[in-house]
């Protein structure tokens, strides 16, 4: 059932599709039906996969930049009071801008090439996890903190053995909300300008009314980031086998 259920939720979004069409009557340039798509996807599935290979590149790179910088400056800010009150209070107040709107400004400073597209996934998986894995080292349990003081442990003993391991259900956390988000900035980016990938070819093909390719695009992005998120859960549950489930 593990791998049949995604087969039948899949298969029941796709009946669900047609029956909403065949219901409303609405207009195949508004909704195309589910066969166009899948056609359209047939057809020009090297084109999807050569511009899904540039999209997948930013976001990997967005992800695995993003995660290392926001896990270098949770550590600096836990373990830096200075650092905390100089730091914190501008990774706060940098998020009320829009990180959308810094879109326009990465494409003119860095240009219309991987750069961009990049620094703007990096952007927006960088405050998630900082925020998570500092929250998580913030919490470390005080009693293990005492023991470790108690037995002479070092201030960086105490972070790599201790403070770090206890933190690694919430970088988690952290990790899987970044893994949700990183296509995003990557397909903004794309949107503002770009000469390459799925983006890229959503726009050119809304400006041609080829709807069923722009499902196409979606639908492949879409495959690729509930992959991206399972894997990244897969890989994380490996990591802290230790921390139980406590799903209902």
């Amino acid at each position: 059932m593990r791998f049949a259920r995604p087969i039948i939720i899949f298969i029941g979004l796709l009946l669900a599709w047609q029956l909403l069409i065949s219901v409303t009557g609405v207009a195949a340039f508004i909704l195309p039906d589910p066969l166009s798509v899948l056609t359209a996807l047939y057809q020009r599935w090297p084109e999807l996969l050569s511009h899904a290979g540039v999209t997948i590149t930013e976001i990997l790179l967005g992800l695995g930049l993003g995660t290392l910088l926001g896990c270098l400056s949770a550590l600096i800010i836990a373990q830096y009071r200075g650092a905390r009150l100089w730091v914190l209070p501008v990774l706060v107040v940098s998020q009320a801008i829009p990180v959308f709107a810094l879109a326009p400004i990465l494409v003119l400073w860095l240009g219309y090439g991987l750069a961009s597209k990049v620094a703007m996934a990096t952007l927006i998986i960088y405050f998630p996890v900082t925020v998570a894995f500092y929250d998580g080292l913030r919490r470390t349990e005080p009693g293990w903190l005492d023991l470790a003081h108690v037995m002479g442990g070092s201030r960086w003993q105490t972070l790599v053995q201790i403070r770090i391991p206890s933190a690694l259900p919430a970088l988690a956390s952290g990790l899987r909300v970044a893994a949700s988000v990183a296509p995003i900035g990557a397909i903004v980016g794309e949107w503002v300008g770009s000469s390459a990938g799925l983006g890229y070819l959503m726009l050119h093909a809304n400006a041609r009314l080829q709807v069923d390719v722009m499902f196409a695009a979606l639908l492949v992005l879409a495959l690729f980031a509930v992959a991206l998120y399972f894997a990244i859960d897969r890989i994380l549950r490996l990591l802290i086998s230790w921390q139980p489930d406590k799903a209902l």
